[in-house]
């Protein structure tokens, strides 16, 4: 064989080894147990989308899968930790990637990771909507009427939020009203509402899966939604928009990530199970009765592009609410 041929020959067989070795890859995937990474702590909304997800998985495939929370640093530890983990496969984040992923070089002066570097998008989940909260026993029954009544206290009073998009809705809310409030970070949801309970602070910015309960139970008392729309959860809850301030439009779109450097194949794999639990009917009632969300399913591509075009987004953000990375 003269050596042209002999080179291509080779080359051939190379690629068809690596498509083979891929193919088997797929086809093992998942052998063992599987850790799943929550940014927030347990009993938050997060984690209630996380370990819904993660039992999903785990029925789907046979296997355990592991949930694993690590709060702290508005997200960034937990993906620290997934981007620090063997890019196997077996070490998966379900996250509000909108937020732990593309704000968080905004938001952070020096992040331990790379979010496009160090991450790998596989496909994603949700959107959801975060909500202005406050007691239910509060006389206020809007954001304008808020807004009112926190500027006759000393200092505008205190918000609470545990998350980057939580933050950043409060701080653009004091953006556009004028006001000075203090904002109280939190490890988790429920520790900012029991200081509201408690009269600690004047409202929350929280996701809508942990609110709903709240809400539903009368104990707090939905002012807004921070979506451009209404969302299903709470269909009488004005938007920001339609509560007289034009333009806004912040919520967090869900997706799963694993470790940079994990085999397309296993990656492809991941994402056809995650849309597979995506498309069942236990899925969208979960979404629509518990998650106050709505189904976003995608793949790797959109996924990817939608992370580079909300760090753009979230640029923007960060400069109009005046947040000082921290």
């Amino acid at each position: 064989m003269k050596q042209p041929a002999m080179k291509a020959a080779i080359h051939g067989m190379a690629i068809l080894a690596v498509f083979a070795s891929g193919a088997t890859l797929a086809q093992e995937y998942p052998a063992k147990e599987l850790h799943s990474i929550c940014n927030f702590a347990a009993g938050t909304g997060a984690d209630v989308l996380v370990r819904y997800y993660s039992d999903q998985l785990s029925r789907l495939i046979n296997r355990p899968v592991i949930v694993d929370n690590r709060p702290g640093a508005n997200g960034n530890l937990a993906t620290d930790a997934l981007a620090k983990s063997k890019p196997d496969g077996y070490t998966i984040m379900i996250t509000p990637a909108s937020s732990t992923i593309a704000a968080a070089q905004h938001l952070s002066k020096k992040l331990p990771f790379d979010p496009i570097k160090d991450i790998a998008p596989v496909t994603t989940l949700l959107r959801l909507s975060f909500t202005v909260v406050v007691s239910a026993s509060a006389p206020h029954n809007n954001v304008k009427e808020l807004a009112e009544a926190l500027k006759k206290k000393p200092g505008n009073g205190t918000f609470g939020s545990s998350n980057n998009t939580g933050l950043v809705g409060g701080e653009l809310y004091k953006q556009l009203t004028g006001l000075q409030t203090t904002s109280v970070p939190y490890k988790s949801t429920p520790q900012g509402v029991i200081d509201l309970l408690s009269g600690q602070l004047d409202f929350l910015m929280a996701d809508g899966t942990f609110m709903a309960g709240q809400i539903k139970g009368g104990k707090m008392k939905i002012l807004a939604v921070t979506t451009g729309s209404r969302t299903s959860a709470f269909p009488n809850a004005p938007t920001m928009a339609e509560s007289g301030f034009p333009g806004y439009d912040l919520g967090a779109w869900w997706g799963v990530v694993v470790p940079a450097g994990t085999p397309q194949p296993i990656i492809s794999k991941l994402a056809s199970l995650v849309n597979q639990i995506s498309a069942t009917e236990e899925t969208r009632n979960f979404l629509a009765t518990t998650a106050a969300s709505d189904a976003l399913p995608g793949n790797q591509a959109q996924m990817a592009a939608m992370i580079k075009t909300d760090m753009e987004r979230w640029g923007g953000y960060v400069k109009l609410a005046n947040i000082e990375p921290q």
